[in-house]
């Protein structure tokens, strides 16, 4: 399993983020059917195609417990405990299943756990979500591709912005989407020249 150590940073002294982890998600679990008493899941991830790690999950009154092997050093270590899991109501009827984050001295209703050397919540990770260790460049690129998206556009800033109107979309819609697009355009160039500028001095 991937640990605290493992992964990639955004951009320079930034914190991991919750794609670095391995997640495991009650609500697949749910959803799955994986929660009634006795079930056993087992959940895998890849890296470019290669095997990184998998889990066992099995179901109990009130809890799963956990079964994987984590590396430590260079060493491979068994895990094997239990993760309480507590419910409350939904406005609309039936309930909500959450994990009770086993890190010590935490115990926060969660309904995702990172893995690590244990699976813990994003707090007790440490980890922040991918738009927080973004720059002002990095964040304006991404607004601007995202819109790019919405326009069925190429992705690219230096794509330039003369794709046309999607065949199906509402004319003002497009004028709308295209204005937006245009003034991001400008700011990620400029942030852009600004942050090429700094590493030619």
């Amino acid at each position: 399993m991937g640990g605290c150590g493992s992964g990639t940073y955004l951009r320079w002294g930034g914190r991991m983020t919750v794609e670095d982890m391995k997640p495991l998600r009650i609500g697949v679990l749910a959803k799955d059917g994986w929660l009634h008493s006795g079930r056993t899941s087992k959940y895998s991830w890849t890296v470019n195609g290669e095997p990184e790690g998998d889990i066992r999950v099995t179901a109990r009154d009130g809890h799963v417990r956990l079964n994987y092997r984590h590396r430590k050093g260079g060493d491979w270590e068994s895990k094997n405990y239990r993760v309480r899991i507590e419910y409350t109501p939904c406005h609309f009827g039936g309930s909500r299943p959450w994990f009770i984050c086993p890190a010590l001295g935490c115990g926060k209703r969660t309904g995702t756990l990172y893995g690590g050397t244990i699976f813990a919540c994003r707090r007790c990770h440490q980890l922040a979500y991918p738009s927080e260790n973004e720059s002002r460049r990095d964040r304006a690129i991404r607004k601007a591709d995202k819109l790019r998206k919405q326009l069925g556009w190429p992705p690219g800033i230096f794509e330039g912005a003369g794709w046309g109107k999607p065949r199906y979309m509402h004319r003002a819609t497009y004028q709308k989407l295209a204005t937006e697009y245009e003034a991001l355009e400008a700011k990620a160039l400029t942030e852009t020249m600004a942050w090429l500028a700094m590493y030619r001095n």
